[in-house]
């Protein structure tokens, strides 16, 4: 093998792994109701494009449900958005997540969960099976209210 071959196998990138919470433990916030996790998205959405184009977020949580973070995970149209969920788990795992509350808006404000809102939440519930990372709710948020998935006994088991 010449030199030139065996210098090329080495050069390869390298991942790195880093995380800081700059929230000190004490000033987290719980989650341990829907409405608390609707607050805090509501906070943190940008009221002028919530009726405009649909956006799919998540709350990252640790093992006393504790809000670690909040994170955009994808921007769609006025009817669709694709929420990727090696996406979510890469998140997560970044994070140290040991639970996830996933969130989308419906800009049209109807509340029910479309049949690809339900094959979604099913499909990251098994994904997070797999990982150990609990998939805790789906929240559907509109500016005057939201829909829970665990509230409303719908979630996949």
């Amino acid at each position: 093998m010449t030199q030139l071959n065996l210098q090329s196998l080495f050069k390869v990138s390298e991942v790195e792994i880093i995380y800081r919470n700059k929230t000190p433990y004490q000033d987290r916030i719980q989650i341990t109701k829907s409405t608390t996790a609707y607050e805090i998205l509501r906070q943190s959405w940008d009221e002028n494009r919530m009726e405009l184009v649909e956006q799919f977020k998540i709350l990252l949580l640790d093992q006393k449900n504790n809000c670690l973070a909040i994170s955009d995970i994808a921007t769609g149209g006025m009817s669709a958005c694709i929420a990727d969920p090696k996406l979510i788990f890469a998140t997560a795992l970044k994070a140290r997540a040991t639970g996830i509350i996933l969130a989308h808006n419906h800009p049209s404000s109807n509340l029910q969960p479309s049949e690809a809102d339900k094959i979604l939440t099913r499909k990251i519930k098994e994904g997070g099976k797999l990982l150990d990372i609990a998939i805790l709710d789906h929240l559907i948020v509109t500016p005057q209210n939201y829909y829970s998935f665990a509230d409303e006994g719908c979630m996949p088991g």
